[in-house]
């Protein structure tokens, strides 16, 4: 009974929540509210996916919330301010977000930096740096630059579509593009770790790093690799929230970091997981987006959503990881 509690007892949780929101909450049960849902929680999916690999192999990023938030400034300031293409703009916010994703791993794996010290210096080196060229203010079309002169640019077109296409698939007009990357790069999460040599090498390396090294892995170059996934992840997430909002909003990505990792976290309860993964993570996501849209719907004070969050994410973890050990104890 307790091993069933461990393996189903999350999935039993977001059902009962499913369920109570559609009796309490008007409207909440539709295909429009889905929708919203999916849509709410697709960026903070793609980026709790980067996090859900840098935990597989023992490590923890916290730069992916500034990252996202860099390659929504840095997008918008190629676009509005030097007048690039979307093309040039989008490979400069995935460049950036392998090279800061590598130089985390560097100094981790080189310097010997603890992963939380290296990525909360990297946070905060990216959080200031972001607001330099523009003097700390939003980018916007037609927005006077620090100099006096006018950005003469404009988010083109193209790179808007990223952000605010909606796909005919099952209702019309309804399945917009950052679902339809989230569900992309979580089945392409998904498959790599599970599936291939290198995805099991890094699930390796985080149970036992020094038996995964003498096995023959390469367990600085795994590391590495993990952490520039998560900022290429990040800055994925970046790009489409600035397609999305069609300016470079300063404050955007507040919210970013905690979604994330709490998504990352609870989806080690799903189906008794008790390890980081690729569908719990997706399913964590989806969790946290159920929870604020009903208690949204149900007019809940907003102070209280981060409250609710918390308690969610412990109660998740304290479930899981309880039950296992007590069910390793008895074994």
């Amino acid at each position: 009974m307790t091993r069933l509690a461990i393996r189903y007892g999350f999935l039993a949780l977001l059902a009962g929540l499913l369920i109570f929101f559609s009796v309490f909450a008007d409207g909440f049960f539709g295909p429009r509210s889905a929708v919203f849902i999916f849509q709410s929680v697709a960026i903070t999916g793609i980026l709790a996916l980067g996090v859900t690999c840098t935990l597989v192999v023992g490590g923890f990023d916290l730069s992916i919330g500034s990252v996202a938030t860099s390659a929504l400034m840095l997008s918008a300031y190629a676009m509005v301010v030097t007048g690039l293409s979307a093309v040039t703009a989008v490979a400069l916010c995935l460049v950036m977000g392998a090279v800061v994703g590598l130089v985390n791993g560097l100094l981790i794996v080189k310097f010997k930096v603890p992963d939380l010290l290296a990525t909360l210096g990297m946070m905060f080196l990216l959080i200031g740096a972001q607001r330099i060229p523009t003097e700390g203010r939003s980018i916007s079309t037609g927005m006077t630059l620090p100099d006096g002169s006018t950005a003469e640019g404009t988010f083109a077109p193209a790179f808007l579509w990223l952000g605010r296409h909606r796909f005919d698939l099952i209702l019309e007009n309804l399945i917009p593009m950052p679902v339809v990357v989230f569900v992309a790069a979580g089945l392409l999460i998904w498959v790599f770790l599970t599936f291939t040599r290198h995805g099991r090498m890094m699930y390796a390396i985080g149970s036992n790093e020094r038996a995964a090294a003498l096995a023959g892995a390469n367990v600085n170059r795994y590391k590495v690799a993990a952490y520039m996934i998560s900022g290429v992840l990040a800055s994925v997430g970046g790009i489409l929230l600035a397609g999305r909002l069609g300016r470079g909003d300063i404050a955007s990505g507040n919210n970013l970091l905690l979604d994330s990792v709490a998504a990352a976290l609870i989806g080690f309860a799903v189906l008794g997981a008790a390890k980081p993964n690729a569908f719990g993570t997706a399913i964590g996501a989806l969790f946290v987006g159920i929870l604020l849209q009903g208690l949204t719907m149900m007019n809940a004070p907003y102070y209280t959503q981060d409250f609710v969050k918390g308690a969610v994410l412990v109660v998740a973890l304290v479930f899981t990881f309880a039950l296992s050990n007590a069910v390793k104890t008895r074994g």
